[in-house]
């Protein structure tokens, strides 16, 4: 695959590049935002997609266990994670599934708690759900964030938190919890009785000298009060196709999680999204291994391109994912600041830091997932404006 091909997204119907002026106000900035790629998905899955289109026949699909199989034996080969098919639950999109979580596992004015800065929908599955939103704030240093366990055990404490909502690895910090850390918060959540919901799409999106580790791959007694979520929507940048996947080891945890979808009636995947889901996780490796490297190219160039010419710009590189988070303090400690510098000077979209909670202010989110000719023109275009 050739990743430095810019494939033109604009007037397909796509959210990065056509929804541009609602989301920044203006048509003429560069986006480097929302969470998918530029680069087409891998081959054999739009092979796979289009034979099944060409059946002509779209009625509602039965799903045999060798959709399944690819994914068991991915994470097995990947993660060392031994999955049980039973576990297995599905859901149109991660998002979906966590709050989902929120209804299956807890009631009105009880406690979730997530930890910031993190993802913008974490926040709004507490609070769109009449819930008490509970922050553990990550601690910074340098760019490296870690996790304040006292504070993570005293606000769980205090504040009837019956649902801990885990992003590993960490949009958009870009930590890959290690199992130390895993360990350590799974044992306060077993102490006061709170379940963990772990949100892993990104978790085949490691750089290189890490190592991913499931909330499910640690101790049984942990796995009791334990759920992950994990896509190939990241992964292979076919997030439109809406296919998660939602594994559950508890039966009576289980049990409950189903009862809330088949309450909404939202479990049922699409055809396609079954289709490539499949697909991806049978044929995908070697396609994710190319767009790996690619990205690890990407910021690398990027951090040495800040170092040498926007130095006031900090940006450490991530242990995952192809997002980067850049810190403007220095320059633009006030969001509204940076945010206008960067869409109506520099003319970057770029996702603005404070909408990952208030421990956001001053940074700003940038996809790397892009060819690298996008890539320079951004930082050129922030550096000209600086």
């Amino acid at each position: 695959m050739n990743f430095d091909v810019v494939v033109n997204r604009k007037q397909t119907g796509c959210a990065k590049w056509d929804g541009l002026k609602e989301v920044f106000g203006r048509d003429d900035v560069l986006p480097l935002w929302v969470a998918d790629m530029d680069f087409k998905s891998c081959p054999e899955i739009i092979e796979a997609i289009v034979n099944r289109a060409e059946h002509g026949v779209f009625g509602y699909p039965h799903v045999s266990s060798k959709v399944y199989e690819p994914f068991i034996e991915w994470n097995k080969r990947r993660n060392n994670l031994d999955i049980e098919q039973k576990w297995i639950l599905t859901c149109p999109g991660v998002v979906t599934a966590f709050n989902l979580a929120v209804h299956a596992f807890t009631k009105e004015g009880e406690g979730v708690m997530i930890q910031t800065p993190v993802y913008p929908p974490f926040h709004s599955s507490a609070k769109n759900n009449n819930r008490i939103l509970i922050e553990n704030q990550l601690v910074e240093n340098e760019g490296y964030y870690t996790i304040d366990f006292e504070d993570f055990e005293k606000k769980i404490r205090d504040n009837n938190v019956k649902l801990f909502i885990l992003c590993n690895p960490h949009n958009p910090v870009g930590r890959v919890w290690t199992r130390g850390e895993l360990e350590n918060m799974a044992e306060i959540c077993l102490k006061y009785d709170v379940k963990i919901f772990s949100d892993e799409i990104h978790s085949d999106l490691i750089l290189k000298g890490n190592k991913f580790n499931s909330i499910l791959s640690l101790d049984e007694k942990y796995r009791r009060m334990a759920m992950a979520a994990m896509a190939p929507s990241k992964t292979f940048n076919i997030a439109g196709l809406t296919a998660s996947i939602v594994l559950i080891p508890d039966e009576d945890m289980r049990k409950a999680y189903s009862k809330a979808s088949q309450s909404m009636h939202i479990g049922m995947l699409n055809i396609f999204g079954l289709t490539a889901l499949e697909a991806a996780y049978r044929y995908g490796e070697h396609w994710l291994k190319e767009v790996m490297n690619y990205i690890e190219g990407n910021f690398d160039y990027m951090i040495s391109y800040i170092q040498e010419n926007i130095p006031n710009v900090k940006c450490r590189k991530p242990e995952a994912t192809y997002l980067g988070w850049l810190d403007f303090r220095a320059i633009y400690p006030k969001q509204d600041d940076l945010n206008d510098f960067l869409i109506n000077k520099a003319k970057v979209g770029l996702n603005s830091g404070l909408t990952f909670g208030k421990p956001g202010e001053g940074f700003a989110r940038i996809n790397v997932g892009c060819s690298r000719a996008i890539l320079e023109e951004a930082l050129n275009r922030i550096k000209a404006a600086l």
